[in-house]
């Protein structure tokens, strides 16, 4: 219950109106339940004729000391007086009007008690994955480098789905219920304070039935969705490697793979569910048992006249049946909300993830780059391994600059500290003097513009594409960012031209044509500084012709940052650093390297093969 109540607390505020309305409603509910229920007495003791030598013709004046007896003779002397003035069927049948009108009261109130719930439990789910969603997208790169995206996707979709299946529908219930158990308890204690102590011996014994159970499903609703994660991370992994499975005649390897997954996932939400069909046989049989014992003491004091008649009784028995559905609700709940509890402690996981990558409380923030880029004794490692180390390197605005290297020398790590995608552990990273540190996130990146390997688009139209963090481009800022890219003629030729829709990260594309949309797309932002992360690497001889030189258009007049695999891309490069297991080992142009006879030439030699 006290995690319950730190969701409620994170996420009901923005709804407050709507919690005091059906906190307002549920009370109206209750008292018109009673009342209703109260016109049970006199209808019983018209027709069995239980009071017929105790007529009350007296009016007792009602005060706080002897509210209930002056209550209970008012109501019997109107009763009488109703009577003695138009019979007793008609009596009857007002008393009966009465309790139709109350009960069509109680209902509407109960209705609208759950329908202004409706607003509250749609909204937090809402707030839930907007909070999800805008954390995954402030969370540095590096964080999911550890995570498997199908973890992550089951967090946003499975484990919200159980938080809005389990808690958020235990809203309505955990609003309605302590306040019906609340009304009803004072009721049967203000009829029969003995026969309520008697019942409440009871009570206690069905909570701690319930709490056991309860803790039991929490535990494995949180194996459940862990499994479900496991599920869906092996679903985004086969749907990213679907190829690589045929090429290798894996089908059969991965189906088993899939199923052994599903059965145990199978196998731990039927040990779940078992235990949640528990909750209503469990909480009927204890209701029963309760009834029957507080029948059989009630009996007692009916039958010896222990100030309880029939009557009385029998209202005390209709309230105590009615105060077992809101206990059996209650229950449900205990057992429905260690679900969605543990669906909220996967989710937070992602919700309360570190942040390192911040900004200052007031961050410089610069418009224009007007000198250079210095990498000043930089250190950075993932874990326990250095993956770059002593890395001294400026970059004066207009060069071009190009790392090259074995793979994992560090060269991506290195141009991935200037956008602050990481952070350095040693040294600092400098854009015309300023630590990037000391500048606003955003305000650093728009001064760069990112080329990578993978071009990385989205299943929208080539306009979408291309305008991607640049709302207010025109129709002739984008012909001109397609033009100098090599884009236009192919846009154009296809079906809606710019409206043409590119499929799932570009699938329509050749490898080409994806490049240079993104190489539009950097051109279009128009970048003072420019990175190319191996932006050719993936090509054929004629895409990279093309893809080259619409980079060539890109890099005039801009600061260029390049990793480069193949050295031909680089030749004409202002200054090359060869980068050997973290550190840069060699430096300066194509020219100079070549004659130098050490690491470089090594590489361009064997390249030539």
């Amino acid at each position: 219950m006290k995690d319950f109540i730190v969701i409620l607390r994170r996420f009901v505020p923005p709804y407050k109106k709507y919690l005091v309305l059906t906190i307002l409603f549920n009370i109206l509910s209750a008292l018109l339940n009673i009342f209703s229920f109260a016109a049970l007495i006199p209808i019983l003791q018209i027709l069995f004729k239980t009071e017929d030598s105790k007529r009350v013709t007296e009016y007792i004046p009602m005060t706080f000391d002897n509210l209930k007896e002056s209550v209970t003779n008012n109501v019997d002397y109107y009763v009488t007086m109703l009577i003695d003035n138009v019979g007793q069927t008609t009596t009857l049948l007002i008393i009966g009007l009465f309790l139709v009108l109350a009960t069509f009261l109680k209902t509407s109130m109960y209705f609208l008690s759950s329908a202004v719930v409706i607003p509250m439990r749609t909204g937090i789910v809402r707030d839930l994955r907007n909070e999800i969603y805008k954390k995954v997208t402030s969370l540095p790169i590096g964080f999911f480098t550890q995570e498997r995206k199908g973890d992550i996707i089951a967090r946003i979709t499975g484990d919200v789905s159980t938080v809005e299946n389990s808690i958020m529908t235990s809203l309505d219930m955990m609003f309605k219920n302590p306040i019906l158990i609340i009304t009803y308890f004072i009721t049967l204690l203000v009829i029969s304070w003995q026969l309520t102590l008697f019942t409440l011996i009871f009570v206690p014994v069905m909570g701690f039935i319930m709490g056991r159970i309860g803790r039991k499903l929490k535990a494995g609703s949180l194996k459940a969705q862990n499994l479900w994660s496991d599920t869906m991370s092996q679903v985004e992994e086969t749907l990213g490697g679907l190829r690589i499975i045929k090429a290798f005649c894996a089908e059969e390897k991965m189906n088993k793979r899939f199923s052994d997954i599903n059965d145990e996932h199978r196998n731990q939400v039927i040990k779940v569910s078992v235990r949640q069909s528990l909750a209503h046989p469990m909480s009927e049989f204890l209701g029963t048992m309760m009834i029957v014992i507080v029948l059989w003491f009630g009996g007692i004091l009916v039958l010896n006249e222990m100030a309880l008649t029939g009557p009385t009784f029998i209202y005390y028995m209709v309230i105590l049946y009615s105060i077992i559905n809101p206990l059996k609700e209650f229950s449900k709940a205990g057992y429905t909300i260690p679900v969605g509890l543990a669906g909220v402690e996967r989710i937070d996981k992602i919700l309360k993830a570190e942040n390192n990558i911040t900004e200052k409380d007031n961050p410089v923030r610069p418009t224009t780059f007007e000198h250079e880029i210095e990498f000043r004794n930089v250190g950075f490692r993932y874990a326990e391994k250095w993956v770059l180390r002593h890395i001294n390197l400026t970059v004066r605005k207009g060069q071009t600059v190009a790392l090259v290297g074995q793979s994992g020398g560090g060269k991506s790590t290195l141009v991935d500290l200037i956008p602050r995608y990481y952070d350095v552990q040693e040294g600092e990273v400098l854009i015309d003097g300023v630590n990037v540190r000391d500048m606003g996130i955003h305000d650093l990146r728009q001064l760069i513009g990112n080329v990578n390997q993978e071009a990385i688009l989205f299943n929208d139209s080539f306009r979408n594409n291309i305008t991607f963090g640049v709302d207010s481009a025109t129709q002739e800022e984008i012909d001109r960012a397609a033009k100098i890219a090599n884009a236009y003629n192919f846009i154009t030729e296809s079906e809606e031209g710019y409206e043409t829709s590119i499929g799932d990260r570009g699938s329509r594309l050749s490898g080409g044509q994806r490049q240079r949309i993104s190489i539009a797309r950097a051109i279009l932002k128009n970048p003072p500084i420019l990175i190319l992360d191996e932006a050719t690497s993936a090509l054929d001889t004629e895409s990279e012709r093309l893809v080259q030189e619409a980079l060539t258009n890109l890099m005039k007049t801009r600061t260029t940052v390049a990793v480069a695999h193949r050295l031909s891309t680089i030749k004409n490069a202002d200054e090359i650093c060869v980068l050997h297991e973290g550190e840069i080992v060699e430096r300066g142009t194509h020219k100079e390297l070549i004659e130098k006879d050490g690491y470089y030439k090594k590489l361009n030699d064997m390249q030539k093969v």
